[in-house]
């Protein structure tokens, strides 16, 4: 036997609208489990299992993404240290991204709108920090930032 929407309890309504509110999350949270289960299981340190970064093929230097399947391998592992050393903007990314993510959660959850949106100082400013990371990783003797 089904119930109208008007016999429900009314105490259901604010619930199932709160875990309808996390499908895009959950989707977005499976979607990098998948992403990170790969790079885990597939190691791209083995020569021939991903392909080479098109820049440094063509220019000979590392671009701000290069070590980053490296570093996201070596964090499924739990190997922070290796991380770093492939790809510290990487693990800077990652601990950014998990912060957004847990307060986009806790956002929906508490049912609140979208208060906040990143002012265009900030934006302009992470694109910085990868461009200066980008030419300060490439000059001679900063060997140290490369992910080999």
């Amino acid at each position: 036997m089904t119930t109208s929407l008007a016999q429900r309890p009314v105490a259901a309504e604010p619930r199932a609208r709160r875990y309808g509110a996390l499908r895009l999350p959950l989707l977005a949270a499976g979607t990098a489990a998948a992403v990170l289960a790969t790079v885990g299981a597939v190691d791209p340190n083995q020569p021939g299992h991903y392909p080479t970064c098109p820049f440094l093929a063509v220019t000979g230097y590392w671009c701000p993404g290069c070590g980053s399947l490296r570093a996201l391998h070596a964090l499924a592992h739990g190997d922070v240290a290796t991380a770093v050393a492939r790809n510290p903007l990487t693990v800077l990314a990652t601990v950014g991204l998990l912060v957004a993510y847990v307060v986009w959660v806790r956002r929906l959850w508490q049912g609140r709108p979208r208060s906040w949106v990143a002012p265009a100082w900030l934006l302009y400013g992470l694109l910085a920090l990868v461009l200066v990371f980008w030419v300060v990783r490439n000059l001679p003797g900063m060997t140290w930032l490369s992910p080999v």
